[in-house]
């Protein structure tokens, strides 16, 4: 009778106990995993530091799949992006370092993360006979990072990596103007190339097109436009640019050569109108 009354209280004490056991069990498991997590990453990190960047990487991808919440996967996903980044894998380092600043806004490696994204960009593939998207996209991806961080001191660096990008938009747009100049479509040339000097002023191919212009005037038989032009490229040219110095002389012979011509053409097609209304008044 006794040990039926004192049951229920045996029972309450008998479950509490199994209750902290099992949250003994649940914490040890989770410090567990934890140093797991730690050991895992410890050895990524040394793999990277050793310059055995896809190791790392694959020991990072198990850290990121399945250490939620313990601590490392902040660290991890920077490293991941720095392993792409160092094998020059320009597009996967893209991709870890936008997840990167995505997912950790609040890091401190946040601006080397945003840096990177953009040289990571400005290496992805680039062909001038292709679309210019990469670049369009590196360029907003230094953008935003100047946005971001107006005060870096990696402005330099991102001005100079940014006027590198800005050469390639022009060199894109150059190659096509001179391609209707090879097709000896010289109205469309003339178009073009006035639209790259405009949109590009400071290129290094803007006393090739100012050549290319001339020549295209020239065989529009607009000579005092083609000199125009010519001159332009002559008052700016360089001491030391022979190259387009002999485009330039050359090209002023092309001018003088084609005047006479015209002329000549001009002065035949005269001579024809003259006698054709003689003869059509004679005949009245």
């Amino acid at each position: 009778m006794n040990l039926l009354k004192k049951s229920p209280l045996f029972l309450s004490f008998f479950m509490v106990a199994a209750f902290l056991v099992g949250c003994s069990s649940s914490g040890q498991t989770k410090m567990k995993h934890t140093e797991w997590c730690k050991i895992r990453y410890e050895h990524a990190e040394e793999l990277f530091k050793a310059g055995k960047y896809g190791r790392a990487t694959d020991k990072l991808e198990e850290i990121l799949a399945t250490c939620a919440g313990t601590g490392f996967m902040e660290q991890a996903q920077f490293l991941m992006a720095e392993s792409y980044f160092n094998q020059e894998d320009w597009i996967e380092a893209r991709g870890e370092y936008g997840s990167f600043i995505l997912n950790f806004p609040g890091s401190p490696f946040i601006e080397t993360a945003e840096f990177r994204k953009a040289i990571s960009s400005f290496n992805m593939e680039f062909m001038v006979s292709r679309d210019e998207a990469n670049t369009t996209i590196a360029m907003r991806d230094f953008e935003r990072y100047l946005s971001n961080h107006p005060d870096t001191p990696l402005r330099d660096s991102v001005n100079y990596y940014y006027a590198l990008l800005v050469d390639r938009l022009a060199e894109k747009e150059f190659q096509t103007a001179r391609l209707y100049w090879r097709m000896d479509k010289y109205q469309a040339a003339v178009i073009y190339f006035k639209e790259f000097l405009e949109t590009y002023p400071n290129t290094k191919r803007r006393e090739e097109a100012l050549i290319l212009l001339a020549r295209s005037y020239n065989e529009l038989d607009q000579f005092e436009t083609a000199k125009l032009y010519l001159n332009i490229a002559k008052n700016e040219l360089k001491e030391d640019d022979k190259d387009s110095r002999k485009g330039i002389e050359k090209t002023e012979k092309k001018i003088a050569k084609a005047e006479i011509a015209f002329a000549k053409r001009m002065k035949k097609d005269s001579e024809k109108k003259r006698i054709q209304k003689e003869e059509k008044d004679m005949q009245n």
